[in-house]
């Protein structure tokens, strides 16, 4: 591959969810059994209403931001896609309101996904942009060491030529059957090899010779590598590349262990994000994921200004700590609670209306009166302002601010996340809109304050195993 590549990195997003549980939570509800447990820092955990696509929506957005790039193809990649047998990706191009003959793709099968998808696109790279999307939400078994381990989170990367952040150096895949971990399909926890087995046989030896190879077919000197990032390996195994390669520990991307988890076939393009906010035009970054086999990726930064909407420094610091290891549970499925009669209600969703409503469920488009101006949702036939008939034309309200102009919280009604809050949301263009407000933190809400639209699961209708998604309203943090 040489290195003079014309095609790269033209954006990048990320989004980690808002609710962080302390891990001492977890080690403190398994003392009974695990008195020696102990949890250090934080992990991103997913309401109840937020999966995989919902995840990479966003991060979607973050990096397109009010970019009308013209999209070729979206790939989506997660271990943890919601639907086995419905394009998810598909969701996701309808949420990002993209043309509907953009190319949608679903990917998965192991962690490494998300990176061995990118190079695939950057390899395959046209004249129009591609978008690559990471996303999972991550499931453990109660009281695993990987229920410590992971977090959840997505990441997106814009693939194409022109104004880079970073240019594309050359990949390198390695694919090879050692076991170290895997989930058969239907089954809901992963199973782990022995920590020493994965990390000296399979880490050791298979990762720095991948990285080698690639570095000398790019004609880079390891000593020239200024970030250097791996995911999927258990803990401290970076450091450990880095050294058989002669990469300094100074030179190592963030492991977010810390403060989110392992993410997944996001977590590489985590660390691909983290490194882009980090380094200075000809920087050289080499990101590696491990996971029966080993991709490799190396970019040299560039001098493109373009910057997400918030970015993973934004998405890190927009959090909202939680210490209730129940609620948790109870989100991932784990925690079956009796709700009383109020939950004893029939979800199921007619399709022939979805389908028909599709562009107002999905990209939360509504209307504007050609007459008045006056912008409206749902669009309907005349004018809710003039009356005029015939003169709506789409306008999303998806990215349009807003600021709360009522609410009430009820703890009346069913909700998986008690209290329900609802309220009329004022958006800037003129629409007046009923719509539930999700993830607020304590003191967060109030008559005026900021609001800004995501993308959510609407609801579950566990009898037929489907879920419906809309767009619903969140305190503007950050």
């Amino acid at each position: 591959m040489s290195n003079t590549s014309t095609f790269g990195i033209k954006a990048f997003g990320a989004f980690i969810p808002r609710l962080r549980l302390d891990r001492a939570a977890i080690a403190k509800a398994h003392s009974w059994a695990f008195p020696s447990m102990r949890g250090k820092g934080e992990k991103a955990i997913c309401s109840w209403d937020e999966d995989a696509i919902t995840l990479g929506v966003e991060a979607a957005r973050d990096c397109l931001g009010n970019h009308q790039d013209q999209i070729r193809k979206v790939t989506f990649s997660s271990t943890t896609a919601p639907f086995a047998d419905f394009q998810n990706s598909g969701i996701i191009a309808a949420a990002m309101n993209l043309d509907q003959r953009t190319g949608c793709v679903d990917a998965g099968g192991s962690t490494r996904a998300g990176l061995n998808s990118l190079i695939n696109d950057l390899e395959n790279a046209s004249e129009q942009d591609q978008l690559v999307i990471a996303s999972d939400r991550r499931r453990a078994k109660p009281a695993s060491s990987a229920e410590m381990r992971y977090g959840s989170g997505a990441a997106a990367m814009l693939v194409g030529q022109g104004d880079l952040i970073a240019s594309f150096l050359g990949g390198e895949h390695l694919a090879i059957p050692f076991m170290d971990h895997y989930r058969m399909s239907g089954q809901p926890y992963d199973y782990y090899g022995e920590e020493r087995w994965i990390r000296d046989e399979g880490v050791v030896k298979l990762v720095p010779a991948t990285i080698k190879a690639l570095l000398e077919r790019s004609g880079i000197e390891a000593e020239a590598v200024a970030y250097f990032g791996l995911s999927g390996a258990p803990k401290g195994s970076d450091k450990i590349v880095a050294k058989k390669l002669g990469i300094d520990f100074a030179n190592l991307l963030p492991d977010f262990q810390e403060n989110v988890g392992d993410t997944g076939t996001a977590h590489p393009l985590l660390q691909l994000a983290a490194a882009f906010e980090r380094a200075t035009p000809g920087d050289i970054i080499v990101v590696a994921a491990f996971g029966s086999g080993c991709d490799v990726a190396v970019f040299r930064k560039e001098s493109s200004n373009r910057k997400p909407e918030r970015g993973l420094a934004g998405t890190l610091k927009d959090r909202i700590p939680e210490t209730s290891y129940l609620k948790m549970l109870s989100f991932d499925g784990e925690l079956n609670i009796d709700w009383g009669p109020r939950a004893e209600v029939d979800t199921k969703a007619s399709f022939p209306q979805q389908y028909r409503a599709a562009d107002q469920i999905l990209s939360f488009t509504g209307g504007k009166c050609d007459s008045c101006s006056a912008v409206q949702f749902p669009s309907t036939t005349n004018c809710v302002e003039c009356g005029t008939p015939d003169t709506q034309k789409p306008f999303q309200l998806a990215n349009d601010n807003a600021k709360v102009a009522t609410y009430s919280a009820d703890w009346l009604q069913y909700y998986p996340a008690p209290p329900l809050y609802v309220g009329l949301v004022q958006f800037n263009a003129g629409a007046r809109v009923l719509m539930e407000i999700v993830d607020v933190g304590e003191q967060e809400l109030d008559v005026g304050t900021p609001l800004r639209m995501v993308f959510r699961i609407k609801a579950n209708d566990n009898l037929r195993n489907y879920r419906r998604y809309f767009w619903k309203a969140t305190p503007a943090k950050a």
